[in-house]
């Protein structure tokens, strides 16, 4: 087990403590409370990973980061960790070029919520592990390098359009 975590015994269901695991979440999914059926686990490199969880947001929001970027094929394989388990038809991400569009763009709630043009974006739930295609297809990508990624909604409105990750892919590409 990676970082300091500690098994933990609740009536009978056990869980991992992350505390101090080498996550970027480990201080919000510490705190995430332990629902009946499910589990969270440390990996061999200290990463959170999550069989059942939630795919409600948490007290803190939707969060969902790259962890990692590589070449596959004239594609992008893409790692992402999340601290909820998404649903295209409830909460969910949302890709895109950053050089092409803000995190206000990509969501439904754009005019409604920020006054913005609506982009274009790749919805999906695909987790960990994520291919890229559709408006996040390095095909069309118009010589940008910063992948990014957002919580959206059942709706595809962006949940909190200042809470997204980036990350230049240039190297890959």
């Amino acid at each position: 087990m990676g970082g300091n975590g500690k098994l933990l015994d609740f009536a009978g269901l056990r869980a991992v403590n992350v505390i101090g695991a080498r996550s970027i979440y480990q201080t919000k999914l510490a705190a995430l409370p332990i629902f009946l059926g499910s589990v969270l686990l440390v990996g061999q490199a200290g990463y959170v990973v999550a069989a059942d969880m939630p795919n409600t947001c948490p007290v803190d929001g939707c969060e969902v980061a790259i962890e990692s970027a590589e070449k596959a094929d004239e594609e992008l394989k893409i790692t992402l960790t999340a601290n909820f388990t998404p649903d295209n038809s409830k909460n969910h991400f949302h890709m895109w070029w950053g050089e092409q569009y803000t995190a206000e763009q990509v969501g439904r709630n754009a005019m409604s919520e920020h006054n913005a043009e609506q982009g274009k974006w790749h919805r999906h739930d695909d987790y960990p592990t994520y291919i890229t295609t559709g408006s996040a297809s390095v095909a069309v990508r118009e010589g940008a390098t910063t992948l990014c990624v957002t919580a959206a909604d059942g709706d595809h409105n962006v949940l909190d359009a200042e809470t997204f990750h980036c990350v230049d892919v240039s190297a890959h590409l």
